[in-house]
């Protein structure tokens, strides 16, 4: 019998000993970044590495929903979003946990990243403006604020404010000047609108072109994305417009974040944080930068060269934990403010 139970155990524990081994050479992404050049750094890690990296994609709200069902029986090892407010949301929920990492407190500064080290800044968007230069002069622009002016009336163009970088936008802008002044901004840009709000940033840049509006809110990458595409279409548009960065007398650019956090149930924990140091390095933030056109998380890593010719900017060092701490009442603020 005793003889009986050892062999048992022996067979439990080569068992267990071959799960681990198989499991220490993985590690599962749910991530919300859909870009080849993602696809790239994921294959570079599995030929540095050995570890086989496998992908599920989806908005970050599915994913964000997909981890609270499944709890602890998620296959999850690691989040990423391409928006602070969801990687907020997923910590505020308890669905990530804390790693501490000497490589990501180097390569990642302190207000890209959460203060319980549970979410990690990749890459840096800022929010700015592109304008047609024949309706509209640099001297006539200054911060977001400024929107609301009366002289931008049937001027603008935006998306709505469900999409995640307006409210990201607006909740910086509450975290920064409260509330009331938020209230006031969004009634204001709501009065300017030159059309309803829809579409993404790309299909605001080709409404300036096409002149449907003098002005739109946009993210930088992509007019850096339009400037190198291989449709010439989308470069002669691109090229028709200039860009703008609000607030340089006040906090700076706003600045939003594609970033990763381990999931708090994490079956190959290790492997998520030798990932997410790797998309921190060097060689994957030059990536990043060249290939998508984000600014690089990481001072070490310089901007493309096509986001390098936008010029140096001041960019608000707001800590994104603000900014998601806020993104609900932006929510509230943009429903007072009629802002679809």
């Amino acid at each position: 019998m005793k003889r009986g139970i050892s062999f048992l155990q022996m067979i439990v524990g080569l068992s267990l000993a071959v799960s681990m081994a198989f499991a220490s050479t993985e590690v599962n992404v749910y991530s919300h970044r859909h870009y080849d050049s993602d696809k790239a750094l994921f294959k570079a890690f599995e030929e540095k590495s050995g570890i086989k990296v496998n992908v599920i994609t989806a908005k970050a709200e599915e994913l964000v929903s997909k981890l609270k069902i499944e709890g602890a029986n998620s296959p999850a090892d690691m989040l990423i979003t391409s928006d602070i407010g969801n990687l907020y949301e997923a910590k505020e929920e308890g669905l990530l946990q804390k790693i501490d990492s000497k490589v990501l407190s180097a390569n990642i500064p302190a207000h890209l990243r959460d203060a319980d080290n549970e979410w990690f800044g990749l890459t840096k968007r800022a929010r700015i403006f592109v304008y047609n230069p024949e309706k509209l002069s640099e001297k006539e622009l200054g911060s977001y604020l400024d929107l609301s002016d009366p002289k931008f009336k049937g001027k603008i163009l935006t998306r709505s404010s469900s999409a995640a970088y307006n409210k990201s936008l607006l909740a910086s802008i509450i975290a920064n000047h409260g509330e009331a002044k938020a209230l006031e901004f969004a009634k204001g840009l709501v009065a300017n609108l030159a059309r309803e709000p829809k579409g993404n940033d790309r299909d605001q840049i080709k409404a300036v072109a096409s002149g449907e509006g003098d002005l739109a809110i946009v993210n930088t990458y992509y007019l850096g994305v339009m400037l190198n595409s291989k449709d010439p279409k989308d470069v002669e548009v691109a090229k028709s417009v200039k860009l703008y960065f609000p607030a340089q007398n006040a906090e700076g650019a706003h600045i939003n974040i594609s970033g990763a956090g381990v999931t708090k149930y994490a079956k190959n924990k290790e492997n998520a944080m030798k990932l997410i140091e790797f998309l921190s390095s060097v060689e994957a933030q030059t990536l990043f930068a060249e290939a998508n056109h984000e600014y690089p998380a990481n001072p070490a890593v310089k901007a493309s060269g096509t986001v390098a010719t936008f010029g140096a900017f001041k960019e608000d060092t707001l800590p994104l934990s603000e900014v998601g701490k806020y993104n609900k009442k932006a929510v509230e603020v943009a429903t007072k403010a009629n802002w679809r």
